[in-house]
């Protein structure tokens, strides 16, 4: 039912910036999570950051005080605003949304590369 498109990765340098969009095709109300979610060649998908409908949002330890999530509800989206930016967070970036109510519902974006690399 929904539609989840990334952008914004690419090649930065160690210490750059990146900001990533995902835009969703409808609207979304009720209780949801939106979040990002990266994989690392021959590595497991691990959660960054999420943004709950009530406003709470969680990161994970490791990009604490370097990625801000953040959400326009009028435009459907959420970004990640990665800064920074060390090799170890070179993966593929994973929007997610999670539906809570009225219905319980799993949608995932297509995935953007982000490498960092001297």
């Amino acid at each position: 039912q929904v539609q989840l498109v990334e952008s914004g990765g690419g090649l930065v340098q160690p210490g750059g910036s990146l900001r990533l969009s995902c835009a969703a095709s409808g609207s979304i109300s009720g209780l949801y999570v939106m979040g990002w979610y990266r994989q690392a060649p021959g590595k497991q998908r691990d959660l960054v950051a999420t943004i709950t409908s009530t406003g709470t949002i969680n990161y994970k330890d490791s990009v604490k005080g370097r990625f801000t999530i953040s959400r326009d509800n009028a435009k459907n989206t959420v970004f990640l605003q990665m800064n920074s930016l060390k090799p170890d967070d070179t993966a593929v970036y994973y929007c997610n949304l999670r539906t809570v109510l009225p219905r319980t519902n799993d949608y995932w974006g297509q995935g953007t590369q982000v490498t960092v690399s001297s």
